[in-house]
C-alpha cells in the first residue's frame, strides 16, 4: 500500500523556519515527480515546490522561490521542505504529493495520485 506522510508543521514566527518531511512506504520517492502543496481555508490548494526525479529539477511558486528548497534523502524514501524567511502568508496546511505516472514537475492537482495527510503550517506576526 502506497503511504505518504507528513511530519514538520508547527508555529513560527515570522522570519523563522522549518522544515517539513514527507515518507513514502510502498514506493520509491526517487521514481517520480513529488510536490508540495499548501492550502488556506477558502481557496485553492497551490503547488510550492516540486522535485523532478530526472536531473533533480525543481520547480518553485513565485512567491517562496529564494526562501523554500525541496530536496530529497534517498536512504531515507524522504521528501523535505526546507522553509526560511517565513512570513504570515505561508500559514496554511501543507501537503505532499506524487505523481506515479510522471517524473516531470507540474502544478495539476488531477495529476498527482497520491496524497499525505497535511501538516498545520502557522506563522505569526
Amino acid at each position: 500500500e502506497v503511504q505518504l506522510v507528513e511530519s514538520g508543521g508547527g508555529l513560527v514566527q515570522a522570519g523563522g523556519s522549518l522544515r517539513l518531511s514527507c515518507t513514502a512506504s510502498g514506493f520509491t520517492f526517487g521514481d517520480y515527480a513529488i510536490t508540495w502543496f499548501r492550502q488556506v481555508p477558502g481557496k485553492e490548494r497551490e503547488g510550492v515546490a516540486c522535485l523532478s526525479s530526472v536531473g533533480g529539477i525543481t520547480l518553485y511558486e513565485d512567491s517562496v522561490n529564494g526562501r523554500f528548497t525541496i530536496f530529497r534523502d534517498d536512504a531515507k524514501n524522504t521528501v523535505y521542505l526546507q522553509m526560511n524567511s517565513l512570513k504570515p502568508e505561508d500559514t496554511a496546511v501543507y501537503y505532499c504529493a506524487a505523481d506515479t505516472y510522471d517524473y516531470k514537475c507540474h502544478w495539476m492537482l488531477d495529476g498527482y495520485d497520491h496524497w499525505g495527510q497535511g501538516t498545520q503550517v502557522t506563522v505569526s506576526s
